[in-house]
């Protein structure tokens, strides 16, 4: 599986196809050697992008290793550093998409930096010692790839697989509305979804294990915490207190995705994407442990 998701890739198919002539767009496609995916020579750029996308997202293309300039790599990861060096031209011909490149690299985990490399013509400062530097974007993972368990796009499969299981479909939905709001760039939107996201699993999985569906949300927080739901909330590990005088995970998480009360709030990429991760890091734990204790032995 590749570690780009749909949209992403579509995205730079997108930005790729804005940068290319018929001619540049060749010479690319024939330097990944992967020209016999992108349809008739007759075809349009845009047409030849969607195909090089669809191959990208297939089995075999996801796989496919091809050369760059840093070396080689899988396609699709070929595609995405190459669609970060659009020009500000590029990128202004197409806002939407340029948006949604950033905002799905960032649900993959990645982010667009930038590094320093000496001018390969030898061009020297004039105004400090050595080479000219020129900037250039890169990509990044925005999490260390090598610590388990923090692989975005496998915590968004794993949480959707199990929400579907046990037929958490309301949580779903909003997990489904807070990643297309995120992947659209409305980023308050996006963080309402989120709250909504966290606030109904967590009460459906106390009303799965006794607690009355009448009760308050704090209730049924508490009520994981209680004998009576295992307890599903460990005070050894601070996710939840009934004495507020102590740290909470639980209730600390609240407050973060909460910081302007029931509004909203302003917020902007980074602290949206910050929200995301840490919930989809969190619901996974939530929904890992559920599933072990309702499944059979």
């Amino acid at each position: 599986m590749t570690d780009f998701n749909s949209m992403t890739l579509m995205a730079a198919g997108e930005m790729i196809a804005e940068m290319s002539t018929q001619a540049a767009f060749s010479a690319l496609i024939l330097s990944w050697d992967v020209d016999e995916f992108c349809g008739s020579g007759s075809g349009s750029v845009t047409s030849k992008a969607n195909d090089l996308v669809k191959f990208a997202k297939s089995n075999m293309g996801s796989q496919r290793s091809v050369p760059t300039a840093n070396g080689r790599c899988e396609l699709p990861r070929a595609m995405m550093e190459y669609a970060i060096t659009a020009s500000e031209q590029a990128k202004r011909n197409c806002p939407d998409a340029w948006s949604r490149l950033v905002a799905g690299l960032k649900m993959d985990g990645f982010e667009i930096g930038e590094e320093k490399f000496p001018d390969p013509s030898g061009r020297q400062s004039l105004f400090e010692d050595g080479p000219v530097m020129i900037a250039k974007p890169t990509l990044r993972r925005m999490l260390p790839q090598s610590v388990p368990g923090l692989n975005l796009r496998a915590a968004d499969d794993e949480i959707t697989t199990l929400l579907k299981k046990h037929g958490f479909s309301t949580a779903l939905g909003h997990l489904q509305q807070a990643t297309a709001t995120f992947q659209g760039g409305h980023w308050s939107s996006a963080n309402a979804m989120i709250r909504d996201f966290y606030q109904e699993l967590l009460d459906k999985i106390a009303e799965r294990f006794g607690c009355d569906p009448k009760v308050s949300d704090n209730q049924k927080r508490q009520y994981l915490a209680q004998d009576a739901s295992g307890p599903f909330l460990y005070h050894e590990y601070n996710e939840w207190e009934n004495d507020r005088g102590k740290p909470a995970y639980v209730l600390g998480l609240w407050a973060r995705l909460h910081p302007h009360g029931s509004h909203p709030g302003l917020s902007d990429e980074d602290d949206c994407a910050f929200r995301f991760q840490i919930i989809l890091i969190t619901a996974r734990v939530f929904l890992r442990r559920f599933d072990k204790r309702v499944s059979p032995k």
